[in-house]
């Protein structure tokens, strides 16, 4: 029987992916959630809701007090001992995601964190397998074709949270002499295909939050040429695509970018969220600097929510290859769906939330 331990918890991504764990076929001897002091109410209450509404008996989902930047993950020798002796798959999620983040507590959490989670793995007895949330934008301002097996790059980054990771990700790899581990880059995460549900009002929801802004102007306008592709995936596919590939021994030592297979350039993704959310379509183009300077002013990245940094990933002409990822998800059948599926649940959902939107969105 399999012991699992996450960190990240109790975070958008982990959360649903202890349900999609709870669904695998393997058997559960025992869960743990590794959690930050700061958000213990909240690591309280999704434990409870986790347990309501899934297989798990209440017994085998326990919440473990930690730090990731801290030497042994801020836990008790004796806390420590006993985890390293049980834990047979350990999925690392924690991170700051932020765009808009400072540096150093970008390095703090992503790089040392990491760094502290593999130190403190390769002293476990019992690890099997070790699962790495990178993201696909490691690549940074690269261009053209990116592959699943490339990381080291020179061409720079867009923001301190690509730099992060990709210098996270270096850690991973070197450790692979040591644990045996997976390495997932997820592209831009939407709420659930189906349901439309996220924790989170970020990625693509900037361009929601920026139609809303715009929607009672007499002509809605679009910005720049769009010629790049957006690559955005919905949750339960990343999370689907993770708990198989942690119970599949041939991923061990290799990387996959969870990302879509046909995305959508920016011009057609900006088109597709303005018809079905304000039923319009956009009547002007304005260029691009013109959005840039307008981000640049932080009362109007208020009002609009939307990060400047996010522009940048509408001029960064990427292709993201998969290769890898398809071939070894194919015998479970787990694929990304075609964004225009599932972009009619993201926007639903999104307008139902609206009201209370704003509590939730990032103080830009």
């Amino acid at each position: 029987m399999a012991v699992y331990m996450l960190t990240g918890f109790p975070g958008y991504l982990a959360t649903n992916l202890i349900k999609e764990i709870s669904n695998q076929k393997a058997p559960i001897e025992r869960l743990y959630l590794l959690y930050h002091p700061s958000v213990k109410k909240t690591a309280d209450f999704e434990r409870d809701r986790l347990v309501k509404e899934s297989y798990l008996a209440e017994e085998d989902v326990q919440l473990i007090e930690g730090d990731i930047t801290k030497r042994c993950l801020g836990l008790s020798s004796s806390q420590s001992s006993s985890l390293l002796a049980e834990v047979t798959h350990f999925f690392h999620l924690a991170a700051l995601y932020d765009l808009a983040a400072p540096f150093l507590p970008s390095w703090r959490i992503n790089v040392d964190g990491t760094r502290n989670v593999l130190q403190w793995l390769e002293h476990s007895g019992n690890l099997q397998h070790f699962i790495y949330f990178s993201s696909a934008f490691v690549s940074g301002k690269r261009a053209g074709k990116i592959f699943e097996e490339e990381l080291k790059h020179h061409e720079g980054f867009k923001n301190h949270y690509e730099y992060t990771k990709y210098e996270a990700e270096r850690l991973v790899q070197q450790s692979r002499a040591l644990i045996p581990s997976t390495i997932i880059r997820p592209g831009i995460v939407a709420g659930h295909s189906q349901t439309g549900e996220t924790m989170k009002f970020d990625g693509p929801y900037f361009i929601l939050n920026l139609l809303h802004l715009l929607r009672n102007l007499p002509l809605i306008p679009a910005f720049g040429r769009g010629e790049v592709y957006i690559n955005i995936v919905p949750q339960d596919y990343v999370t689907k695509a993770a708990a198989y590939l942690a119970h599949n021994k041939p991923s061990i030592h290799k990387t996959y970018h969870l990302t879509d297979p046909h995305p959508y350039t920016a011009h057609d993704l900006y088109h597709l969220f303005t018809k079905h959310y304000l039923g319009r379509e956009p009547a002007i183009n304005l260029p691009l600097p013109f959005a840039e300077s307008a981000l640049s002013l932080k009362s109007i990245r208020r009002l609009a929510g939307v990060q400047k940094q996010a522009l940048a990933y509408f001029t960064c002409a990427s292709e993201y290859q998969q290769e890898q990822a398809l071939a070894d998800l194919n015998d479970a059948r787990i694929s990304c769906p075609d964004l225009k599926s599932y972009l009619p649940a993201l926007v639903e959902y999104y307008s139902h939330q609206r009201k209370d939107a704003h509590k939730h969105l990032a103080i830009l």
